[in-house]
């Protein structure tokens, strides 16, 4: 099939629009083909043949409407100064978050040796996320063009650029363009990536790690917003709770971009160690640049250790766990949010974690009653967030759980769930109420949308189609 790049004003025609090809006795609730935002061979392809693996109609359906929802209805992508460059929408809001943006397409990394065009567009992902860093590493969420923004009046200790959408500091934003890199370069042999914008914001990125280890004090951030939000300012005239500085990497703002109570957030500061070792991989064996590469090893080495000497709780049910935030002089909080990097997605985002005891034990802990952030209702049961109100769950959770699960019938019952609480709309939301999943939010969250689709992807390939 032919690669269609559409123009932006197609992208705001009926994202959902129902069109004639069926799937069993559903129709597709995929915009219409001349709609797309970017078509992919390898993609569709896929489609045809996981769906083929799919007995249930319901899931099958929904899988067909979820895989392709990011190049669908999100990406912007244009070649014209002779550089791929996409800019991806979150879905409902139309800024670019570096961490949705690196999850989003994240799932199709593995087709791009199959198709050329689909490879171009994730590589101009990565060329626009580093090229946006390089413009504010403190920013979680970007501008497609210096327009400038609703939250362009808060005060964060240095005035906001009009490229910015939102500045706050989540220690997650910056990781996800790494991870992307990483996979992408794995794929395709593709090191086109790993040039100017990429070395200039890694030096970014390890200058932004080191100054919020804040041994040199607070640091050039704060973050202060106008709300009667508490999670959306930080206290201390905007440098948030005191640290003890121990190596750990402070994230004034959660992936939920709500406020961390305490500044060090442990499943964030997982994954900067994880990447951080990536990107040593990367900027040795592409860019040879021996000296970056070290400081990245060794920051990363200094953030495994302290979280080794300061993560770790000893809970009266659950044994040792890892705690969700800490400030290095003893106190921490206990719970786990929905949004990834969580606690629960650590066997997710760093496989290897999967094995380890301590995050066998905490994965225990935060699907229970223990976790405040957990709850179970008529409609079902899992993580849900401060972000929202109270007794929801996210479907992110509920997949992250089947990720991370070696449980045949626990995946099953997750792959139940999600499949019973989509209120008869074909995908998946951002959260919805425990009791009664026809109240939610953000019917159009592309993320959650190819997460899913990647959970079943990963069902199919590994032999599990039988859960299907």
């Amino acid at each position: 099939m032919t690669k269609r790049f559409l123009s932006l004003a197609a992208a705001f025609l009926l994202p959902f629009a129902v069109y004639a090809q069926s799937s069993g006795e559903r129709k597709s609730l995929r915009p219409e083909v001349k709609d797309r935002r970017f078509i992919s061979t390898a993609v569709e392809n896929k489609i045809k043949e996981v769906s083929a693996k799919i007995s249930d109609p319901k899931l099958r359906w929904m899988f067909q409407n979820c895989f392709p929802n990011t190049l669908d209805t999100t990406v912007h992508y244009s070649d014209s100064t002779g550089t791929p460059r996409t800019f991806v929408y979150t879905g409902d809001i139309h800024a670019m978050w570096l961490r949705d943006s690196g999850a989003q397409v994240f799932p199709y990394v593995s087709l791009c040796a199959q198709d050329p065009e689909l490879a171009k567009l994730i590589a101009g992902t990565i060329n626009c996320q580093f090229s946006l860093i390089c413009k504010d590493p403190y920013a979680n969420a970007f501008n497609d063009g210096p327009i400038g923004s609703e939250w362009e009046n808060d005060y964060t200790g240095s005035p906001i650029s009009p490229w910015v959408h939102e500045r706050k500091w989540e220690l997650d934003s910056p990781c996800y363009p790494i991870r992307l890199a990483y996979a992408y370069w794995k794929a395709t042999d593709d090191t086109s990536i790993f040039g100017e914008d990429w070395l200039n914001a890694m030096e970014l990125i390890l200058q932004t790690f080191t100054e919020q280890q804040r041994k040199n004090g607070d640091g050039p951030y704060r973050f202060l917003r106008k709300t009667d939000r508490q999670l959306d300012t930080k206290a201390r005239e905007g440098f948030g709770h005191p640290v003890k500085p121990v190596g750990l990497v402070c994230s004034s703002f959660r992936p939920s971009d709500d406020a961390t109570q305490f500044e060090f957030l442990v499943p964030s500061n997982f994954f900067a160690a994880d990447v951080l070792k990536k990107a040593a991989e990367i900027l040795l064996s592409v860019n040879e640049e021996a000296e970056l590469a070290e400081r990245c090893v060794a920051l990363a080495d200094e953030i495994s250790s302290a979280l080794k000497q300061y993560a770790i709780v000893e809970h009266p049910v659950f044994g040792q766990i890892y705690a969700y935030e800490v400030d290095g002089f003893g106190n921490c909080y206990l719970m786990d949010d929905a949004n990834v990097p969580s606690l629960l997605s650590l066997g997710y985002l760093i496989p290897s974690m999967s094995s380890d005891p301590i995050y066998r034990n905490t994965r225990r802990f935060v699907w229970s009653s223990c976790n405040p952030y957990f709850c179970k209702g008529f409609a079902g049961e899992g993580i849900g967030s401060p972000h929202n109100w109270t007794n929801v769950i996210w479907p992110m959770s509920i997949i992250m759980k089947a990720f991370t699960s070696e449980d045949d019938a626990e995946i099953a019952a997750c792959l139940k769930q999600l499949r019973d609480t989509d209120a008869g709309t074909g995908f998946m939301h951002e959260c919805f109420d425990c009791n009664d999943s026809g109240r939610y939010t953000r019917p159009w969250f592309a993320w959650a949308n190819t997460l899913f689709g990647e959970l079943i992807v990963r069902l199919a390939d590994s032999g599990k189609e039988y859960l299907l």
